[in-house]
């Protein structure tokens, strides 16, 4: 008898300020560049990427683009869908050894 699982969907539970958050400094946390733009992408779908393309200007496809897996946006892209998620990105000192 096989395990029975179900397709987990990680915008399903960014239904907070405080989800989202803690959500992106996770990804914030791994480096890597790629991940923070799918991240993104999770998040603005969640919040609705018509909303997210009127509040920052870009349109929807761009979006969908630039926050894709293989999505390279530019600095200023990810600064206005930071943005109008309400959320910031911060500097912190690394605690490296």
């Amino acid at each position: 008898m096989g395990i029975e699982t179900a397709r987990w969907d990680v915008t399903e539970h960014l239904d907070s300020s405080e989800a989202i958050a803690e959500f992106l400094e996770a990804v914030l946390e791994e480096g890597d560049p790629a991940l923070l733009a799918a991240a993104l992408g999770d998040v603005a779908k969640a919040r609705g990427m018509t909303q997210i393309s009127r509040e920052t200007g870009l349109s929807r496809e761009s979006l969908y683009r630039a926050l894709s897996n293989e999505g390279n946006p530019e600095l200023a892209t990810v600064m206005k869908v930071m943005k109008a998620l309400g959320v910031r990105l911060a500097a912190l000192p690394s605690h490296a050894a």
